[in-house]
Order: structure tokens, then sequence, then C-alpha cells
């Protein structure tokens, strides 16, 4: 068995990035960039007035109460062609150019209009409530990095910028195949030692919160040609995601009909609990991830495995250093060989502190735990029996 760490490497290695698609900014949402986003424009383009008032010299009104004679009218998207000069004003809206010769604003609360005059009731020093040029970003600046995920508020950025249309990865293709005999799809007859399957639509469901998109393959039953020809139709996806058939039963047939096709396998079984009967390798181009059957173990390694793939697929820089922390609801024993990933609710203490509390029953089976979970609480291999109020390290449950 490898450990998490080192079947995680080999698995994030085993990816290049998908090509690029140029689409819509409205479609842009979720989308992972494949080119840096760089601004067309200056914003603002000019010194723009952040306030309602009037635009005058700072030097004028540095000894209020001073009477101003007003020369022009500057509305948002207007502009004042004339030069204010000493004594004079302009009335100006938000986002309006600041007219040549001014260099400050003041408020409008802080006036008082008096026909084609004004009485200024408030210093100003220079720059007061003037938005410089540039102040937002400058032509040719990097606004968003290749590898993003756009975000709403990228999106804003983007649309500032002037780009009505970006370059982003195309969506993976993940082909995902679940295997047994005991297993049927939701709402289909059961037999008498049938259950339904989660897999399938859990594992769809997780790779399109990821940014790929899901090619369900269906159920393959333990019969080698019915297998072989579900695998066969996964040809041309970036990625084969299997569950179950890969441990050692007589009916894991998932590694034997692969065989046929040419399979190389890299590794498996991982030292980590639930999740150990996992394989990973490949047959031609196809990188082929075989994940557990059971429910809860599928999951886990879709996480830990199946997320930092897709990402390496969409080309997101990989995360590293030290997880989030949390600290211990209840004592936990000591742990064996394996890096075990309990599922756990968070709470916040009285000092503001996230307190995990680890469920009692950790079966893989056990479906209605993960959903109740807020996090997965991580136990190193050989851990030493942990106390309540221990630092922990867990990884918070987002998708």
């Amino acid at each position: 068995m490898i450990s998490v760490a080192e079947a995680l490497t080999r698995i994030t290695a085993a990816f290049e990035p998908v090509p690029g698609e140029t689409v819509a900014l409205s479609e842009g949402l979720g989308r992972v960039l494949a080119a840096d986003v760089t601004a067309r424009l200056t914003q603002p383009p000019a010194a723009v007035s952040a306030m309602d008032g009037y635009a005058v010299r700072a030097a004028d009104v540095a000894d209020p109460p001073v009477r101003l004679r007003v020369v022009g009218h500057v509305p948002a998207g207007g502009v004042y062609e004339g030069t204010i000069g000493p004594g004079q004003a302009a009335r100006i809206f938000t986002g309006a150019p600041v007219p040549a010769g001014a260099d400050a604003i003041v408020i409008q609360e802080d006036t008082e209009a008096d026909g084609d005059h004004v009485l200024i009731k408030a210093a100003a020093a220079q720059g007061r409530y003037i938005r410089p040029a540039g102040l937002d970003f400058r032509a040719g600046e990097v606004g968003l990095r290749a590898g993003q995920r756009l975000g709403p508020r990228d999106i804003g950025l983007a649309a500032a910028m002037n780009w009505p249309w970006l370059r982003v990865r195309r969506r993976p293709r993940v082909a995902i195949l679940s295997t047994g005999d005991e297993i049927v799809l939701p709402g289909e007859p059961l037999g008498r030692s049938q259950i339904v399957s989660s897999n399938g639509p859990a594992l769809a469901a997780f790779v399109t919160a990821c940014g790929a998109q899901p090619q369900h393959l269906g159920i393959a039953t333990d019969d080698r040609a019915a297998l072989a020809a579900l695998v066969a139709e996964a040809e041309g996806a970036d990625l084969l995601v299997t569950t179950g058939g890969v441990s050692v039963g007589e009916h894991d047939l998932v590694r034997e009909v692969l065989g046929t096709r040419g399979f190389d396998l890299d590794f498996w079984k991982i030292a980590m609990r639930p999740g150990k009967p996992l394989m990973f390798g490949r047959i031609g181009t196809t990188p082929i991830l075989g994940l557990p059957g059971n429910p809860v173990s599928a999951l886990v390694c879709a996480i830990l495995f199946l997320g930092p793939a897709i990402d390496a697929l969409l080309g997101v820089p990989a995360t590293s250093g030290p997880g989030e922390r949390a600290y211990l609801g209840r004592d936990l024993p000591a742990n064996d060989h394996r890096q075990e990933y309990l599922r756990a609710r968070l709470d916040i203490d009285s000092a503001g502190r996230r307190i995990a509390m680890p469920f009692e029953r950790q079966d893989s089976s056990m479906l209605a735990t993960l959903a109740r979970a807020d996090c997965l609480v991580v136990r190193p291999p050989h851990a030493a029996p942990a106390k309540a109020g221990e630092a922990i390290e867990i990884i918070p449950l987002s998708i």
C-alpha cells in the first residue's frame, strides 16, 4: 500500500490541462481561465468626482466661508471643456470628469447655491473626493490569472476591463461507471438482495460541481462482456472513473477486464480509511481512477483524489501547505497504520473556535452520516490517542 500523499502526487502528475475555448462573458461563471485577463482600458479613464458637489481650486476654499462663481455643470458622462480659474467652481456629479484647473471637490452638503454663485462653507484639501485616473486599474494590467476559477466578482472585473468574451478551459469529460450485480439505478425494481446505487448520481454531481462534464455510463453487471462494452463507451473521455470491482473477490472484475484492453496499472490500494481499495492507471491515453464501491469510501476518495485530478485537467494550481485546523470535541483512540478520515460536525464554541465532533459510527456504508457532516477529521497513520480540545487537521466539506 502507498500513502495518501504519494497517491495524490502520482494521480495529479498524470494529467495535463485540457485545451481552451472561448465563451461569452455571461457563460463564464464557474469556468477556469485558460489565459490571463488584462485590462483593455484604464479605469477611471480620467480623474473623476467621487461625490456630488462642486469642483473647485483647493486654494480658493482654504478659508471658508467663500463665495464662488459657478461657470459650468458636469453630469456623469458629460465634460466641461473650460478651465476652472481663481474664484470659480463647477457643479459636478459622482463619476463626472473633474474639469481642468480644479483639484478638489466640496460636497453639496457643505455648500449653499445662490443663483450663478455658490457659498462654500467647508474647506477641501487638494485631491479631496477625487478619484485619480487608473485608481481601479490601468490598461495592460493583469486583473485575473490563468487557472483562476471565476466567481461573480471576477465576472464583474472582466466586464469592467471590457472583455465581452473569455478564454477558458473546456470542461473535462469524465466518464463514470458503476459495477455490481447487487446495485440498481434509483427508481428501478429491487431484487431481494439488491440495493439502490448512489455512487453514479453522487459522482456525477461531484464532477459537475468541480467544473467538469460527467458522462454516466450506467451500471455494469458482474459479467466480463457487459463490463467491457461499457468501458468501450468511455473512449475519448479525459478520465474514466469506476466504482466497485477493484477488490480481491472473484466477482471483482474491473482490473481483469481492463487488463484485456491494455490497462497499465500504476498502483492499487492506499493506506487510508475509508477507501483502501483505490486503483489508478490508464488504457492508452485515458487515465482510469477506480474508486471503492462503498458509498462513503467512493465520495471520500473523490474529495481527496478525483477533485484534484479535475483541477489538474483544468489547470488550477495545486494547493500546498498545512490544512485547515479545528479542535476536537471528544476523545479519540490511537490510530493504526492507515490515514483516517472521520466524518464530523463543526460547531463554534464560546471562544469562537471551531470544534469538530466526529460521529460515533464511521461505517463506510453510512451515506447519511456523510451528508450530515461538515468536515472530515484527518488522523495520520499511527496517531497517538487524542483528547478533546486538541488541535487537529480538518477538510471542510464544501461540495
